[in-house]
């Protein structure tokens, strides 16, 4: 099947997939405990689509032109028997590059085999500061920082490297550990990425207020270690990319609120319910779940994934600011990231 694009001229080509919407931390930009404690209701088992059903719909996407697919989450690493999907995705022969956010919690050596046996490339693991204290209020669950740490070192260990490590930075209260966390991961062979605070869902209570803007945050670094900017590995990338002019390293700002790459983003998110999402910050979907139970061929839900994509005309960063209301929009712990 053709590769579809979209009215933008955006062909699609990435998938995002979420393997579960629960998740064992409470972080306040994500999901805050105050709205998520125990008496949230998590979907089902019978609302998550198996991993067959997962296998089947990523195998559509490349027959559609997708080459890069991520697993996330909630946290990817509760859903049980996590490296048996992995294993089925890596079979899939148009896809090059399979890799899997994580916030690190239960990312043991043994672990971090298992999932680079079964066939993952690539991992990013979520950190946001080294301040002990900082990282578990940050957290909700007061989870310590060494343990991160430690998950990181795992996953270099067995070949799952460089590690990409993901800082969202939120001003006034964490926006103090930029240069730690640059002292720290410089000359580590690790990719230390800022990603500005931003307004996905509609729980995180963001203001602009709250946004260090990169510009800002790479001249606090360029004062400490000399930085220059390097030019994107592909024309989707989202991450601007700099290097340390003293070999220390590489660096990444994702920096959707003041410089957006909407014009650029060829990703399709599949939620932990299975709808199909064109938009980080959509705020509906397209059911795949109803047609993969239903006996929807395989060429029938290529049709009707190409035909979503066509009428494609996301670009909500890049509207932000000219938006006068807001709408509502999906979480990120049904999304991922």
């Amino acid at each position: 099947m053709a590769t579809p694009v979209d009215t933008l001229h955006r062909p699609l080509s990435e998938l995002r997939i979420s393997v579960t919407d629960r998740c064992n931390f409470r972080c306040d930009y994500c999901m805050p405990k105050e709205l998520f404690g125990a008496e949230h209701h998590f979907l089902p088992r019978s609302s998550l689509l198996s991993f067959e059903e997962i296998n089947r719909i990523t195998g559509v996407f490349a027959s559609l032109g997708v080459r890069k697919v991520r697993l996330t989450g909630g946290e990817p690493l509760l859903r049980r028997d996590l490296d048996r999907l992995i294993g089925m995705l890596a079979e899939i022969p148009q896809i090059d590059d399979l890799s899997l956010t994580t916030n690190g919690a239960l990312l043991t050596r043994k672990t971090a085999l298992t999932l680079k046996n079964a066939g993952l490339k690539r991992i990013s693991i979520s950190l946001d500061t080294l301040d002990d204290e900082v990282f578990q209020a940050m957290n909700g669950v007061q989870f310590p920082v060494h343990q991160v740490l430690e998950a990181i070192d795992h996953a270099a260990a067995v070949g799952l490297a460089p590690v990409k490590v993901n800082m969202v930075v939120k001003r006034g209260v964490n926006d103090q550990a930029i240069l730690p966390m640059a002292r720290h991961f410089h000359d580590s062979g690790h990719i230390l990425r800022f990603i500005e605070y931003m307004d996905v869902g509609n729980s995180n209570g963001w203001c602009y207020d709250h946004v260090l803007p990169s510009g800002e945050l790479l001249e606090r670094i360029h004062q400490e270690f000399p930085i220059e900017a390097l030019p994107s590995n592909h024309s989707s990338e989202v991450a601007k990319r700099w290097r340390y002019l003293d070999g220390g390293g590489e660096i990444g700002v994702i920096t959707s609120v003041t410089e957006p790459f909407c014009k650029g983003c060829t990703r399709a998110r599949i939620s932990a319910a299975g709808t199909l999402h064109t938009c980080l910050f959509a705020s509906h979907g397209h059911d795949l779940r109803k047609p993969l139970r239903s006996g929807t061929s395989d060429e029938q839900l290529g049709q009707l994934i190409s035909g979503w994509w066509k009428q494609r005309e996301d670009r909500y960063s890049a509207l932000r600011t000219s938006q006068k209301a807001i709408p509502a929009k999906i979480e990120m712990s049904y999304i991922g990231g």
